[in-house]
């Protein structure tokens, strides 16, 4: 009987996926698209041209003016919106500029949406953070305490302002108890149930969030802790998620995004809305500041994160390089 010759399967070589730029684009697991960031814009009362934010380069505080000029380039980029944030003049104990029809957020929010129109969602940050003189994300009672139920009214009252002014989506930040239900509730009765809802659900207490109170000029002393969320606890941002999609949220976000990209999985696997996640100040601020050094390569690093947050879960993603990025993702 003759020997049957032995059998050798294949060489097993991955690598093989990965010898073109042509090949490695066709196999791609994950990709960035323009149309899925979103472009979080600042607007300044009483100023003459755009103020540079030291921390943040390349980033700016508009003029209505100015503010104009980028939501026309986010659109012609195909960006997927822009999320806009107010800063007044003036500010008192209740934020009452928030919900004044010639505050500057409720006029920018009208400016943007007759210059692009349909061509960008124009999204607009819902919470008393920029507008009061104390810098928390709501109403204080005497104590100093933050009044959860006195916010929700003047929350209520800030997107019926903001669903006038024409916004198409707003997003609630403050973290407030049962903000949802109720912003949903005030938009409804006022009939502007079009205007949709992007939830700030899992928003933690993060260092990350520096340079964004330059952004905004804020006047917080002290910090967010008792209603912001602790760092350690992903099991409660999946519960808050879920709490904002139970009260009508019609996304929900994980705010940081870089050091929370766990919770950015888990919240993706727990529920049936689209899932967005905040590349904030101080995640840009960072690379900024590396690649300034001349430590990484900027545009590659911008890139990789992006499609990180992306790879993690995000069907959104807000990020200050979003114009940049849809210019690199073209090339």
């Amino acid at each position: 009987m003759s020997e049957v010759p032995p059998v050798h399967g294949p060489t097993i070589r991955p690598r093989r996926l990965r010898t073109t730029p042509a090949l490695r684009r066709m196999v791609a697991e994950t990709s960035v698209e323009p149309r899925q960031l979103v472009l979080p814009l600042f607007v300044r009362e009483g100023i003459d041209e755009p103020q540079p934010i030291s921390s943040m380069p390349g980033v700016v505080q508009h003029t209505r003016s100015s503010l104009l000029g980028a939501v026309t380039e986010a659109a012609e980029l195909g960006l997927g919106g822009v999320m806009l944030f107010g800063i007044p003049a003036e500010k008192d104990a209740v934020g009452s500029g928030a919900t004044d029809p010639n505050g500057v957020l409720n006029l920018a929010i009208t400016d943007v949406v007759a210059e692009v129109g349909d061509a960008l969602t124009v999204m607009s940050d819902l919470c008393l953070d920029e507008f009061t003189d104390h810098g928390h994300c709501g109403v204080l009672t005497a104590d100093g305490r933050v009044d959860n139920d006195r916010t929700l009214e003047a929350y209520a009252d800030m997107a019926r302002a903001q669903a006038h002014a024409g916004v198409d989506m707003v997003g609630p930040s403050g973290m407030m108890d049962g903000q949802v239900a109720v912003v949903r509730e005030a938009l409804d009765a006022a009939e502007h149930t079009d205007v949709s809802i992007l939830a700030y659900s899992a928003k933690y207490a993060s260092a990350f969030f520096g340079p964004f109170r330059e952004a905004v000029d804020s006047s917080l002393v002290g910090d967010r802790r008792t209603y912001q969320q602790d760092s350690p606890n992903a099991v409660e941002g999946v519960r808050e998620a879920l709490l904002d999609v139970a009260e009508g949220a019609d996304i929900v976000m994980v705010k940081p995004a870089l050091a929370y990209l766990d919770v950015v999985r888990r919240v993706r696997d727990a529920v049936d809305v689209p899932v967005a996640a905040y590349n904030v100040s101080g995640e840009y601020a960072m690379l900024e500041a590396a690649a300034a050094n001349g430590w990484i390569d900027r545009e590659p690093a911008i890139l990789e994160t992006l499609t990180a947050i992306h790879r993690a879960g995000a069907d959104v993603v807000l990020t200050y390089w979003a114009a940049e990025a849809a210019r690199l993702l073209a090339r």
